[in-house]
C-alpha cells in the first residue's frame, strides 16, 4: 500500500525525492560494502540545497576516512555500545546507592537477558 503511494508522494515533493534518492544511494553503498561512490555522494549531499543534508555532508566529509572504513568492513561497535548503554542505565537507576560489585552483578544479569 505504501509502495503504491510513495511514487506519487515523491513526484509532488522534489526535496523529498532528492532526499529519498540520496538515502537509497547510501543504502546501496552499505549493501555492497563499496565506499568508492562516497566522494560523489558527499558532493551531491553538500550541493543538495537542503541545509540539514549539507550540514550532514560537512560532518561526514571531516570523517570521510572513518566513514569509508565503516562502509567497507563488517566490524562494528554495536555490541559494545549496547553494553555501555546497559552500564549507564544501571548507574542511573541505582543513583549512587550501589557499589561496584552490585552494579557488576546487575550488568551481567542484563547481558544474559539480552537477545542474541
Amino acid at each position: 500500500m505504501l509502495y503504491e503511494r510513495l511514487p506519487r508522494l515523491l513526484e509532488h515533493c522534489p526535496e523529498l525525492k532528492l532526499t529519498h534518492d540520496l538515502v537509497r544511494c547510501f543504502a546501496t553503498m552499505l549493501d555492497n560494502r563499496d565506499a568508492a561512490p562516497s566522494p560523489g555522494w558527499l558532493s551531491d549531499l553538500a550541493h543538495s540545497g537542503l541545509a540539514p543534508l549539507a550540514g550532514l555532508a560537512g560532518v561526514l566529509h571531516e570523517d570521510r576516512h572513518e566513514v569509508a572504513q565503516a562502509i567497507t568492513t563488517s566490524y562494528n561497535s554495536g555490541v559494545h555500545e549496547g553494553r555501555i548503554t546497559d552500564v549507564k542505565l544501571q548507574k542511573r537507576i541505582m543513583a549512587g546507592r550501589a557499589g561496584v560489585s552490585l552494579l557488576r552483578h546487575r550488568v551481567v544479569l542484563i547481558a544474559h537477558l539480552r537477545p542474541r
